[in-house]
């Protein structure tokens, strides 16, 4: 069989999560800045495809194709990604890993994903990658990150939730699969209806609002923002946390709870409680 069934991954997903909660605090952040820098190479390979794109549907479905990619790099290369951790909550609620270790792990992931993610930010703007079509990219870069800080925190807590049920959805499928070609094709689509559907993925978000805030300090990106009709007043290291990072950070820690509950509960705990019945019926006897 080329994958393992439900029961299995379940099961699987002790060790995971049991090896995630024990290892070194340096190999960890490590990981995660790679992760981080992955996600924010796929958004900015996302941004550069769909910059010229008016048709809102049409720039969806391009950044939904590309967006996949992120978590490939992820998964394949191995490193730590926070929305994907949440699912160590498995090996917390089976009690084989305690959840002090899950936090501890997810903080440094957080902390390891910011940085890799500012890293490729700063990188970019060295670079002026976002001088692409006289400056519109860096323009749509701003456009991106205003609209982002501009939605209520209520909305960004729900599509937050939603984002990361799908982002675990996708880790769980794909680590069910046992070769690398099964794991791509079974995170893809997960991945590309998150981007679809416009949820809000935290880790994501250390790219998109950053780069816009650094795009600010070029008068031609701003220039041309004003001219697309944003307000580049709200803006800000401020709004990029207070209205985006919390509310998308607290709806990603919800989704991702969620699925691992879900799982645990209907392949663990159900058969735990299963197999407790029969021995207990066997003593009776």
């Amino acid at each position: 069989m080329g994958f393992f069934t439900p029961a299995e991954n379940a099961s699987n997903f002790i060790n995971v999560g049991l090896k995630k909660t024990t290892e070194k605090p340096i190999k960890i952040f490590l990981l995660a800045v790679m992760a981080g820098a992955f996600i924010a190479i796929t958004g900015s390979g996302v941004g550069v495809a769909t910059h010229a794109i008016t048709n809102a549907s049409l720039s969806k479905l391009i950044g939904g194709l590309i967006f996949p990619c992120g978590l490939t790099m992820v998964i394949l290369a191995g490193s730590e990604l926070f929305t994907g951790n949440m699912l160590i909550s498995i090996s917390c609620l089976e009690k084989k890993s305690k959840w002090s270790g899950m936090i501890k792990n997810l903080v440094i992931v957080y902390l390891g994903n910011f940085v890799g993610s500012i890293l490729v930010v700063w990188i970019l703007s060295i670079g002026k990658q976002w001088d692409l079509s006289s400056g519109l990219l860096g323009a749509m870069t701003i456009k991106t990150a205003v609209a982002k800080v501009s939605l209520p925190f209520v909305s960004v807590l729900m599509l937050g939730i939603m984002c990361n049920f799908l982002i675990c959805i996708a880790v769980w499928i794909a680590s069910a699969a046992k070769d690398a070609a099964g794991k791509v094709i079974g995170l893809f689509l997960p991945v590309a209806f998150m981007i679809f559907c416009g949820f809000e993925h935290c880790i994501a978000n250390m790219y998109f609002i950053p780069a816009g805030i650094f795009a600010l300090n070029n008068p031609e990106y701003v220039n041309k923002a004003i001219e697309l009709g944003v307000n580049v007043d709200k803006l800000s290291w401020g709004t990029f946390i207070t209205n985006n990072l919390i509310p998308a950070t607290i709806g990603n820690i919800i989704g991702g709870f969620c699925i691992g509950l879900v799982y645990w509960a209907v392949y663990l705990k159900k058969n735990k409680t299963f197999i407790e019945n029969k021995k207990s019926e066997r003593e009776t006897a």
